[in-house]
């Protein structure tokens, strides 16, 4: 049986459009395919009347940094963003996220936005995209309009995007600056499939005294359905010193917050739990060291 039976390349926005919408809903989008593809083999997905490729849409695999701020494509693939020199020095924890993601394979060909798009709170790109406080741009219900990250997550893979009508065009987030710093780390369980245990993303400012964390923003995940930012433990830390025993009282803080279940895939939450001190040990320090030095060297996957 055929996964699907037409396939096409539009390349505008508005030719994606008026296919989805001849399509009535039969038709998805599909750029990498890392997802998708999968999905539809596996039978995860049914069978689907067309795919919309939109990777050969122009500036849909564009990175931009205009007035410290960073304009992404959808299309942009995580390679792009590794290898990107203004991303790693100033959106560190999104390459590093990035740098994770499956193989070299599949960072070549799979999107940010599939990323995003296929809504699973485990995502890596989304889990640093939430501590960089990101915005999506969409087109939905026709309407070519910004929302912020969390708000495209309904549900473990379900998106605020149906992605038989609607598109997801690319990203905006403040490109970091001097006493600004951010990481990123996970731990996964290699599984046939490596599926993270856990991810965290951290982003950090601190006053100008470089003592002092004016503010924090971090993204856990995945603890629940959708991407979690633990606002108790961000307030823990604001106005502290950038020091152990602020982190120390943080991780006790996010302990409390903070409650993932046992997945059979990826660990019982008793492991999981204690995996949140050992990711937050891990990542505020070295968040907090980038903001005072300004320098930041990505650590990446192989």
């Amino acid at each position: 049986m055929a996964l699907w039976n037409r396939y096409f390349t539009p390349t505008s926005v508005d030719d994606a459009l008026a296919i989805l919408t001849e399509y009535a809903g039969d038709a998805k989008i599909v750029a990498g395919g890392t997802d998708l593809i999968l999905d539809l083999q596996h039978g995860n997905h049914p069978p689907v009347a067309a795919l919309v490729d939109i990777t050969r849409i122009p500036g849909m695999d564009t990175i931009t940094l205009n007035d410290n701020t960073f304009t992404l494509g959808a299309n942009v693939t995580h390679a792009n963003i590794v290898n990107h020199p203004d991303l790693r020095a100033r959106a560190t924890c999104l390459a590093e996220s990035c740098g994770v993601v499956g193989g070299p394979q599949v960072r070549n060909v799979g999107t940010l936005g599939g990323n995003v798009a296929h809504a699973l709170p485990a995502g890596d790109g989304t889990t640093s995209l939430v501590a960089l406080d990101a915005r999506v741009e969409i087109i939905k219900d026709g309407v070519r309009q910004w929302v912020h990250i969390l708000d495209m997550y309904r549900g473990p893979g379900q998106s605020l995007l149906d992605s038989g009508r609607d598109i997801l065009l690319g990203f905006e987030f403040a490109a970091g600056v001097e006493g600004q710093g951010s990481a990123f780390n996970r731990i996964m369980r290699p599984q046939g499939v490596a599926l993270p245990i856990l991810g965290c993303a951290v982003w950090v400012q601190l006053a100008d005294d470089r003592k002092t964390i004016a503010d924090v923003r971090l993204c856990v995940g995945p603890v629940a359905k959708t991407p979690t930012r633990p606002r108790e433990t961000e307030a823990a830390l604001i106005g502290s010193p950038a020091n152990d025993g602020t982190i120390r009282r943080a991780v006790s803080v996010a302990l409390d917050e903070l409650h993932p279940r046992t997945s059979k895939y990826r660990a019982t939450k008793e492991y999981r739990q204690m995996m949140i001190d050992v990711l937050l040990r891990r990542t505020l320090p070295k968040a907090i060291e980038r903001a005072k030095t300004g320098v930041a060297v990505p650590e990446l996957g192989a």
